[in-house]
C-alpha cells in the first residue's frame, strides 16, 4: 500500500514537472512566433518601400537625364536591400541577417537622400505631381517601417528576456532556443527618414 502512495506521489511530481516544462516551452515558442510575426510586418513595409523606388527613379529619369550615376546608385542600393530583406525574411532574428539588412537599408536611405537633395535643383521635377505623390508615399512608408521596427525590437526583447531568465533559461537551453537580434540602423545619419520637400 505504501509503495502505491509513493508511486502516486512520484507520478504527481513528474506530472507537475512535465506541465511546468511544457508551459515554459510553449511560452518560448509563443514569444519566438511573436517576433517572427513582428518581422513580417517590417517585411511588408520594406517591400512597399522597395516597390516605390523604381517609380521614383523613372519619374526622376525624365528630368535628370545627366544625373545617371545618382539614379544608378539608388537602383543598386535598392537591389542590395531586396537581397538583404530576402535573407532576413528567411531567418528573422538571425544576427548576421539583421546586420546585413540594417546595412543595406542604411545604404538605400543614404542614396535616396542624395537623390532628393539633387532633385531640389530641378524645379520641374519638384513640381511634378507624380514625384510629389511618390515622395509622400515613400515618407509615409518610412514612418511605417520605423513603427514596425520598434514593434519587432520590442518582441525580440520580450523573447530574449523570456529565454534568458530563470527558470525559462533551463528549458530554452535544453530545446535550443537561440538569441534573436534586434534590427538597428547601422548608420546614425540614417536614423531619420529622408527629408522630402516637394
Amino acid at each position: 500500500m505504501k509503495w502505491i502512495i509513493g508511486l502516486v506521489c512520484l507520478l504527481l511530481i513528474v506530472g507537475v514537472l512535465a506541465a511546468w516544462v511544457v508551459g515554459m516551452y510553449n511560452g518560448l515558442v509563443t514569444a519566438r512566433n511573436g517576433y517572427k510575426n513582428a518581422f513580417a510586418q517590417i517585411d511588408v513595409q520594406l517591400t512597399r518601400r522597395h516597390d516605390l523606388i523604381p517609380n521614383l527613379v523613372e519619374t526622376a529619369k525624365g528630368y535628370m537625364a545627366h544625373e545617371r550615376g545618382t539614379l544608378e546608385a539608388v537602383v543598386q542600393a535598392r537591389n542590395g536591400a531586396i537581397a538583404a530583406q530576402a535573407a532576413a525574411s528567411a531567418n528573422p532574428g538571425d544576427p548576421t541577417a539583421m546586420q546585413g539588412l540594417s546595412g543595406a537599408e542604411g545604404i538605400l536611405t543614404q542614396s535616396l537622400g542624395r537623390l532628393f537633395a539633387l532633385a531640389e535643383s530641378y524645379p520641374d521635377l519638384k513640381a511634378s505631381q507624380n514625384m510629389m505623390q511618390l515622395s509622400e508615399e515613400l515618407t509615409s512608408t518610412e514612418n511605417k517601417v520605423a513603427f514596425a521596427r520598434q514593434a519587432y525590437n520590442d518582441s525580440v526583447m520580450t523573447y530574449n528576456n523570456k529565454r534568458e531568465t530563470f527558470p525559462s533559461s533551463v528549458v530554452a537551453g535544453a530545446f535550443g532556443f537561440t538569441s534573436a537580434a534586434l534590427l538597428e540602423l547601422e548608420n546614425p545619419d540614417a536614423r531619420q527618414a529622408p527629408q522630402v520637400s516637394f
